[in-house]
């Protein structure tokens, strides 16, 4: 029988797991191939533990099949945040953390590394099985809480010396912090910093909440460190095609996140084809910070300029020194009692321009790199739409063709334009 534990030592090993369960769901045990099923036990079983209230089962011919169900009705809070707090450690790693917070317990007390060394060598005098920290695995644990800003370092002469950072006051961020939470990249430090104070019940109720960005939060702060000291790194990009993920070498240059579906992207430049294109973060693993790049404030710049022609996240899969556009125009017929549609159209339409043609019909034109991500919103103008042009006439030809479609099925003969 395996050996089962609810906490994780990497993250990743899960993600796959509780994406399967959540996002797509109603695999059965045998339906699911990525490990073996021994693997599938253990996961399914540590996945329980955190969410159990939220696991729901269902059979049919195939078996049995698990999935997650989460209503936001009754979920204020993001439950994935409970399995990103399931983090494993080495007997080593517990206690040398434990002894360093407890010598340096207060702001006040500041000690050299010999003087630290000394004091842990007491420390471990009381302990009944031998344990050893030499001078290198306690320097490395110290200048990684300096970078987390647990303890601060300052030069005394030729000695450096350690010290606790004071803890920062939180007055009033209650409400703030809970709403961070929920929906920021990487709110799961908000939910900690939540923990340390012992917030209330999140007040805030969501009709959309999209709470699967969690698992990516590993990723995106990796990307996020990446771009804050401007280097490349290579990433793992999988996809539900393909068995091997592929293996890129990018600029990270900005992190793009859809109010509509809460699906987060990575704008990136790819050195090997000269391009800026879209990467879905869900799809990426293995992030490694490589050297710096100096490159990346220009291609920030560009990226700038191509927002000015980016609907949504699509660049068209154009050179860098290339530019090819796509336009879109249509008109919508608006009654008098309809100035919301008015309202609307200057709300939403982000990169494009709004013309009053008469009292009763407006042009929406836009030039995006690909017109394909526009359809939808268009298509929610339909029973207004007199007029309707794209530059490219195959995707024109597509729209048009799916709205006969659509008439036929309701039984309307002729279709008008």
């Amino acid at each position: 029988m395996s050996s089962y534990n609810e906490l994780v030592k990497n993250f990743e090993r899960i993600r796959s797991y509780m994406r399967e369960f959540y996002v797509y769901g109603f695999k059965s045990r045998e339906g699911y191939r990525q490990k073996s099923l021994r693997s599938y036990d253990d996961e399914r079983r540590r996945i329980e533990s955190w969410l159990g209230e939220y696991m729901c089962f269902a059979r049919n011919n195939d078996g049995k099949n698990v999935f997650l169900s989460i209503d936001s009705r009754v979920s204020r809070g993001n439950p994935f945040y409970k399995a990103l707090k399931a983090k494993s450690f080495t007997d080593g790693d517990i206690t040398l953390h434990f002894i360093l917070l407890d010598l340096l317990h207060s702001p006040e007390i500041k000690l050299s590394l010999s003087e630290i060394l000394e004091e842990i060598d007491k420390a471990l005098d009381a302990f009944p099985e031998p344990m050893v920290f030499d001078e290198s695995t306690v320097r490395k644990k110290l200048k990684e809480y300096i970078s987390l800003g647990i303890i601060v370092g300052e030069k005394a002469g030729r000695r450096v010396l350690y010290g606790r950072a004071s803890d920062p006051e939180l007055p009033k961020l209650g409400e703030a912090l809970q709403f961070f939470s929920e929906v920021v990249p990487c709110g799961v430090v908000g939910s900690y910093l939540l923990d340390r104070e012992k917030a209330d019940r999140n007040p805030f109720a969501f009709k959309h909440h999209y709470i699967n960005s969690a698992l990516d939060s590993e990723v995106v702060e990796a990307l996020f460190r990446a771009m804050r000291e401007e280097r490349i790194v290579t990433v793992h990009n999988h996809s539900r095609r393909a068995e091997e993920p592929r293996i890129n070498r990018i600029i990270p240059l900005r992190i793009f996140v859809s109010v509509r579906s809460g699906r987060q992207h990575l704008l990136a430049y790819q050195p090997d084809f000269n391009t800026i294109k879209a990467f879905r973060i869900d799809y990426l693993s293995h992030v490694k910070l490589q050297e710096t790049s100096g490159r990346f404030r220009e291609l920030r710049r560009h990226l700038d300029r191509m927002q000015e022609k980016m609907w949504g996240v699509a660049t068209g899969k154009q050179g860098f020194r290339q530019e090819r556009t796509e336009e879109v125009s249509f008109t919508v017929r608006v009654e008098e009692d309809e100035p919301y549609i008015i309202d609307r159209l200057l709300r939403e339409r982000r990169i494009g321009i709004v013309e009053r043609i008469d009292d009763r019909h407006y042009r929406f034109t836009a030039q995006v790199y690909d017109a394909n991500e526009m359809v939808p919103w268009i298509r929610s103008f339909l029973c207004r739409i007199t007029e309707l042009h794209f530059s490219n006439r195959a995707l024109e030809r597509q729209f048009r063709g799916d709205i006969e479609k659509m008439y036929h099925m309701y039984g309307v003969e002729e279709v008008e334009g």
